[in-house]
């Protein structure tokens, strides 16, 4: 049954449930991309990009679309994780006109809302530096199959040839 998430609540949603429940593929659309860190246990943070490792070692798939390069923390991070680097589960795509914030798992359930992947998005900062944020979790065919094909749309670059933003596009996807 979709379940509306807010604040904090996005963090442990997406962290402690939606994304660890991939069995086959996880895709996630974000504008804003930082060296996010959740909190893995109640003593630990950890790098979102650990996360995507371990999924990616247990044979998960993961595309990622976000609107500009990440800082160099993040890019310091990502040269951690060898399996984000060589694996060919793992393809991220740059799209300068993304502004969706979504995440589907398994194309069965999917977090839809406003939240980027950042710490100030994802309730990791302090209670009084972070984002308001809202979202919904999604459950039920009808509303996480036309996410899934926006998704792939972009992914495959179906907008690319007619784009107006082709000038600015660092990687055109095709």
């Amino acid at each position: 049954m979709d379940q509306v998430v807010l604040n904090e609540e996005i963090h442990q949603a997406l962290f402690h449930d939606l994304i660890p429940s991939a069995k086959k593929f996880l895709w996630i659309a974000t504008a804003d991309l930082k060296d996010l860190h959740y909190q893995r246990t109640a003593r630990k943070f950890e790098t979102f990009l650990a996360l995507f490792d371990e999924l990616i070692e247990e044979g998960i798939e993961i595309r990622l679309i976000h609107a500009k390069e990440p800082g160099p923390r993040f890019r310091k991070d990502f040269d951690r994780f060898p399996n984000l680097i060589t694996s060919d589960r793992f393809e991220r795509v740059l799209c300068p006109r993304n502004h969706m914030k979504c995440v589907i798992v398994d194309g069965k359930r999917a977090f839809l809302g406003s939240a980027n992947l950042t710490g100030a998005g994802m309730g990791a900062k302090s209670v009084h530096r972070r984002n308001f944020e809202c979202g919904m979790i999604l459950e039920t065919k009808e509303h996480v199959s036309p996410l899934m094909e926006l998704f792939d749309q972009l992914f495959m670059g179906e907008h690319c040839t007619a784009c107006d933003r082709r000038d600015v596009c660092p990687d055109p996807i095709v």
